[in-house]
């Protein structure tokens, strides 16, 4: 099942810490990494740092964007400290690895890490299904990547050494699924006049939230899609 979750870092600035999570990954038995609109860098360096990992930086992928890197990632676990859109981060890592490996069984699952500096933005919080915030002592309970990184990963390691073989879990609808429903929802909700003043983004942004947290299936995203164009035609 490790085989099926996915490390993902969005927008990382320095090239030594790609590496240190290369080498984190590689420690832990991990081999899908995906950088999104990272710094430039030099693989020489990566090399550098994390000796003998050939297998996972020539299999690494490179996106301009979050969009794209998540499209096809039926379940996304972003690591941020922040509550967001009526969801507060869980730190009993232990329960969650074993969640995520029941879901690994039944599709990819992205482990998202943020930007050094600042870490998830609203728009990339916006795109997860749950948040993990790593247990800390609350007078520095800053990480850096690396080491939130490897924290994680030894979790889900654990996890899937020590527990049976995980039931399969529901299989949620890929992220491209999700974005092309939340497409047709704001187009009915337009036609509708639903947004009586501004732009209606913080109507649509917890809609988005409402269905991450329950990680519809395609059938059930396919209905909700399937309703929306219905209401565009009937105000047509």
């Amino acid at each position: 099942m490790l085989h099926n979750i996915v490390i993902v870092l969005h927008r990382p600035r320095d090239v030594r810490n790609i590496g240190a999570v290369v080498r984190a990954m590689k420690n832990m038995g991990f081999a899908r990494l995906r950088l999104v609109d990272p710094a430039p860098f030099d693989m020489a360096d990566i090399g550098g740092i994390a000796h003998r990992s050939e297998d996972v930086t020539t299999a690494m992928e490179v996106f301009p964007d979050l969009a794209s890197a998540l499209a096809d990632m039926h379940y996304v676990v972003g690591t941020s400290a922040r509550p967001h859109g009526g969801r507060a981060p869980r730190a009993d890592v232990a329960a969650l690895a074993g969640e995520l490996l029941a879901r690994a069984a039944s599709g990819p699952v992205a482990m998202l890490f943020g930007p050094e500096d600042n870490g998830l933005d609203t728009a990339a919080l916006d795109r997860c299904h749950a948040l993990l915030s790593l247990p800390c002592d609350p007078d520095y309970p800053s990480l850096n990547l690396a080491q939130a990184a490897l924290l994680t990963l030894y979790e889900l390691r654990q996890a899937a050494l020590g527990a049976p073989p995980p039931p399969q879990a529901r299989v949620a609808a890929p992220a491209a699924d999700l974005d092309r429903a939340m497409e047709l929802v704001g187009a009915a909700l337009r036609a509708i006049g639903f947004h009586k003043s501004g732009d209606g983004a913080a109507t649509e942004r917890a809609l988005r939230a409402l269905l991450m947290r329950a990680a519809p299936d395609a059938r059930e995203l396919a209905l909700v899609g399937a309703i929306a164009r219905e209401i565009v035609k009937l105000r047509r």
